[in-house]
């Protein structure tokens, strides 16, 4: 079967990663086994060295465990663009969502919303700021727990507008996916993987997960990346 690998994810890739890795383990015999946790968790858990093979996260975050040491320079590899949506209850009627303007009204229109703790919600939290409505909007703001999904607050009746990676609403059920932001106020994550401090560059487990990665930035996995609402980078 040969060396059997670990790593660690956010969320947003969980699914996208379970389908890959089961394609790999047919194509090489190796098992991957991916732990997907939030975002802010995961960094933690790796800044506070815990032994994985592969790290998965928001470019922004691998870049500064680049930085605190963490994760060995030069080994990042972009894998996938994935844009933000929005989501409202599956009964609910459409909010205009077709430029910034609209959104912004649709924002205020809305009783309640939500978004992430990663690098999505940082963005729409600036989006706010500078549609001059942070403060209005505040108390009507349902901040999503790291790690709990912000389409199932929408599914719930929690909250009735939901922005998250698109990949992350793809799989609920009990909402409906209205569109992925706007193109004059579009957000798109690169999500990135890399090799943590505590992987040997020598060793052979190094060596199983460069192939890994190789395989993850191939053309072989363009199709299933689309089907899973991301771009390959």
């Amino acid at each position: 079967m040969g060396i059997d690998l670990t790593g660690i994810s956010s969320k947003a890739t969980q699914a996208l990663l379970a389908e890959l890795m089961l394609a790999y383990r047919d194509r090489s015999g190796r098992a991957v086994a991916i732990e997907s946790v939030g975002g802010v968790d995961a960094a933690r858990r790796v800044q506070a060295g815990e032994v994985f093979d592969l790290v998965f996260l928001a470019s922004d975050a691998i870049d500064k465990l680049v930085a605190g040491g963490h994760v060995h320079s030069g080994t990042r590899v972009d894998l996938v663009r994935s844009p933000v949506a929005v989501a409202v209850a599956a009964t609910a009627p459409l909010p205009d969502i077709g430029s910034g303007a609209a959104l912004r009204q649709a924002v205020l229109n809305a009783p309640s919303l939500s978004f992430s703790t990663g690098p999505s919600g940082t963005y729409l939290g600036q989006l706010l700021e500078r549609w001059g409505i942070a403060e209005l909007v505040s108390p009507r703001l349902v901040q999503a727990p790291p790690g709990v999904p912000v389409g199932s607050l929408v599914a719930s009746g929690q909250v009735a507008l939901g922005f998250q990676q698109l990949s992350e609403l793809l799989p609920l059920h009990g909402i409906q996916i209205v569109g992925t932001l706007p193109a004059d106020v579009a957000y798109i994550t690169t999500f990135s993987a890399a090799l943590p401090a505590t992987l040997d560059l020598a060793s052979d487990r190094a060596e199983a997960a460069r192939q890994l990665l190789a395989f993850l930035c191939s053309d072989a996995t363009a199709t299933t990346k689309r089907r899973h609402g991301m771009e390959p980078a």
